[in-house]
This record gives C-alpha cells, sequence and structure tokens, in this order.
C-alpha cells in the first residue's frame, strides 16, 4: 500500500499545483498591467493568501486527524477549483483579493498531503517521502508557469480556467485513487478538538527544545523565500523587461532544479549525510541565490540564480520537515504538521508584505538582499543549535525509538 498510496498522493498534489503554478507568475503582472494595482498592493494580495493559510492550515491539519485525510483533501480541491474560476472573473481588487483568500483556503492541504505522507512511510524513509511533496511541487511549476504564460497570450481569463480544470481534474483522481491513512474510530483521534487559533498548542510546540527549534529554522528560512513572492514577476517585468511567456520560463527552470533536487538528488544525500548537515548546507547555498538575484542582469543570469536557491530550498525544506515528523507522536503528525504549516504560512504573510513594501518604496533589490540576510542568520544559528549538547541528547533519545516505530509503521502499510 506504501508505494501505491505514495504514487497517489504525489499525482493529486502535482495536478493540483500544476494549476497553482499557472497562475503564480502572471497573476503580478495580470494585477498591475490590467487592474492598475500598486506593487505593495500585489504584496497584499500574495499575503492574503498566505495569511488564510496561516489561520486554516492547523485547523485542517487537526480535521484530518479527527475525520480523515481523504475527504479534508478533497474538499479543499473543490474550494481551490472554484477559487481560479472567480480569479477569471475579477476585474477588481476586491473581487481578486476574494479569489486568493479562497484559494488560500484550499491550499491549506499542503499540511494534510504531508501528513498523509507521515502516516504511510517509516521515519527512517520520511525525508524521501516529503521529498516527494516537494518534488510535486517542483514538477507544477515546471509545467504550470510555461503553461500559464503561454495562455495569458490568449487571456488572463483563459489561465484562470486552465487553473480551475486542473484542480478539478486532481479532485476526480484523488475521489476513486486516494485511500483513507487514519482510522477515524479510534477513540483518541474522535476526542480531538478543533480550535481556531490554539495558541496553546502552538506554544506547547515551539516550548519543545527539538521540535520548536527546527519549526523556527522552517519559519524563517519561509520568510526569507517569500520575500521573492511576486516580487520576482515584477523583477522580471519593471526591472528587465520580461515578457510574461519569459518569465514563465523562469519559473519553469526553477521547477525543473527543484523537482531534480527533491524528487532523486535527495534520496542520494539522504543516504550519505545526516539530517542537520543538509539542513545547514541548503541554508548556506540559499543565501546566494537570494543575494545575487537582483544583480543577475539578464535571462541567463536569472536563470541561474533562481536554479541556485530552488536547489537550496529543495535540500532544505523536506529534511527539516522530515525531522520535525520524526520527532511528532504519530497521532499527532497531522496537528503538529499543521502548526509547522501555518507558521510557514505566517512568514509568507510577512515575507510578500514585507517584499512588496520594499521593492515599491526602497528599491527593487531590497526583497531578495533582505531574504539573503535572513538566510545567514539562519546559517549561522543552524550550526549553533544542531550541535548543541542539548540538542544531540534529545535527537539521541528520539532516534532510540526509531526502530520500534518503524516495525509499527512496517506493520501497518
Amino acid at each position: 500500500m506504501r508505494k501505491a498510496s505514495l504514487f497517489t498522493i504525489f499525482l493529486t498534489v502535482f495536478i493540483d499545483l500544476m494549476g497553482f503554478g499557472i497562475l503564480i507568475p502572471i497573476l503580478p503582472t495580470f494585477a498591475s498591467k490590467e487592474l492598475g494595482i500598486s506593487d505593495f498592493a500585489i504584496g497584499i494580495l500574495f499575503a492574503s493568501f498566505s495569511l488564510i493559510q496561516f489561520l486554516f492550515n492547523p485547523i485542517l491539519g487537526q480535521l484530518s486527524d479527527k475525520y480523515g485525510r481523504r475527504p479534508t483533501i478533497l474538499i479543499t480541491l473543490l474550494i481551490t477549483s472554484i477559487s481560479y474560476i472567480l480569479f477569471s472573473f475579477s476585474n477588481t481588487f476586491f473581487l481578486i483579493l476574494l479569489s486568493r483568500i479562497l484559494a488560500g483556503f484550499g491550499g491549506s492541504n499542503i499540511a494534510v498531503a504531508q501528513a498523509y505522507i507521515a502516516d504511510v512511510t517509516p521515519p527512517h524513509q520520511r525525508s524521501k517521502g516529503m521529498g516527494m511533496i516537494g518534488m510535486a511541487f517542483g514538477l507544477g511549476f515546471l509545467f504550470g508557469p510555461i503553461i500559464g504564460g503561454f495562455l495569458a497570450k490568449y487571456g488572463y481569463h483563459v489561465a484562470g480556467f486552465a487553473s480551475a480544470g486542473l484542480s478539478l481534474l486532481a479532485f476526480i483522481f484523488a475521489y476513486f485513487s486516494l485511500k483513507e491513512t487514519v482510522d477515524t474510530s479510534k477513540q483518541k483521534l474522535a476526542s480531538i478538538k478543533i480550535k481556531i487559533l490554539d495558541f496553546q498548542r502552538t506554544a506547547e510546540v515551539l516550548k519543545s527544545k527539538t521540535i520548536g527549534t527546527l519549526v523556527l529554522l522552517f519559519f524563517v528560512a519561509t520568510f526569507s523565500g517569500a520575500n521573492i513572492y511576486g516580487t520576482f514577476a515584477l523583477l522580471g517585468y519593471k526591472v528587465y523587461g520580461f515578457t510574461d511567456q519569459q518569465i514563465g520560463y523562469l519559473f519553469g527552470i526553477m521547477g525543473v532544479a527543484g523537482a531534480f533536487v527533491q524528487g532523486g538528488l535527495i534520496r542520494i544525500l539522504t543516504n550519505k549525510f545526516q539530517d542537520k548537515s543538509l539542513a545547514i548546507s541548503g541554508a548556506f547555498i540559499m543565501i546566494f541565490g537570494l543575494a545575487f538575484m537582483p544583480y543577475s542582469h539578464n535571462f541567463l543570469g536569472l536563470a541561474i540564480t533562481i536554479s541556485v536557491l530552488a536547489i537550496g530550498t529543495g535540500i532544505m525544506q523536506p529534511v527539516v520537515l522530515s525531522m520535525i515528523s520524526k520527532y511528532s507522536a504519530s497521532h499527532e503528525q497531522g496537528s503538529i504538521l499543521g502548526i509547522n504549516q501555518s507558521l510557514s504560512a505566517l512568514a509568507r504573510v510577512l515575507g510578500p508584505f514585507w517584499g512588496g513594501f520594499a521593492f515599491d518604496y526602497i528599491g527593487y533589490a531590497f526583497p531578495f538582499l533582505t531574504g539573503a540576510l535572513f538566510m545567514l542568520f539562519t546559517f549561522i544559528f543552524s550550526i549553533v543549535i544542531f550541535n548543541s549538547s542539548n540538542f544531540k541528547k534529545m535527537q539521541n533519545e528520539n532516534l532510540k525509538t526509531e526502530k520500534i516505530i518503524n516495525e509499527e509503521v512496517e506493520g501497518k502499510v
């Protein structure tokens, strides 16, 4: 069941993310050219998407723990499809804002997909499993932006309808192929309480020296990368004079690099190196990808720097997610991964908000340089924390139980 389930959730996320990828490179130019929205307001559009994810990621994670992964994923795929249809009819800032809010709710299913991966993989294979989600992102950003750039020539509404169709296709595929992995009849799952903004539970997670540290690292890394949401397309359009199609190609190149790392290279790396070493290396690579982006000068230079960023992100994110999952109790996977995804969504609120403001009022280079500076702090912090005696002690305590957990998971799947 494990391999079949992994392929099913991978294909579901890939189809959905391809629809997401169609709109990402053209949304800033659509808002700027067609609606006359300012760069700062474009940052707000991207931030609103992530704000909704911040609110609903832990809720959907808890709902999936209680009612199952399958129904949660199916409902969110339908809502995502509706959001793209609304985008196609958007002719004001408020309509496009509403479409992004709905898309943010639908996109909150990523934490559920991560929990699904955790359900069907033993801890020693968790990095590879999480890498499949990253590979789905990478491939979605390979094909989606290229399709989006091409369709934009025929009208932005055409791209919106294409995205809606892909999310609907993902729903149909998941409806017939996605198997449930949670036994909802168990009392401990049925008794889970669903809370909006559960600050107490979030505080408990952050107080954990192991999980809390990892969640914090993921948050800062996400914020650093999120500084370029929206502003990357504006950099290409306003500074380098690229067309929608060229911007789509750049996102596609980023998708190729991300898919290569998270779909294949990460498997080799996790067999040869420790998770903490990979996380530190990924942070180091991201610094250069962000810092040199505003000084790339042309299409080739920008293609290289965006690839470097994708490689660093592709190494760091699945490894940190794997570490968070490894050190979480099996019946709390959805909850903890939901909190992590929620906080990373908050980072994606702050990142585009700052990125749009900095691009509009300070200078086009500042969103990228800010991200590089924060990744430098993350790099230094990671070295100190991962080599501290407290982290090593807690890491060893968690690894002692891995053999038992592996046997339990293998027995279930």
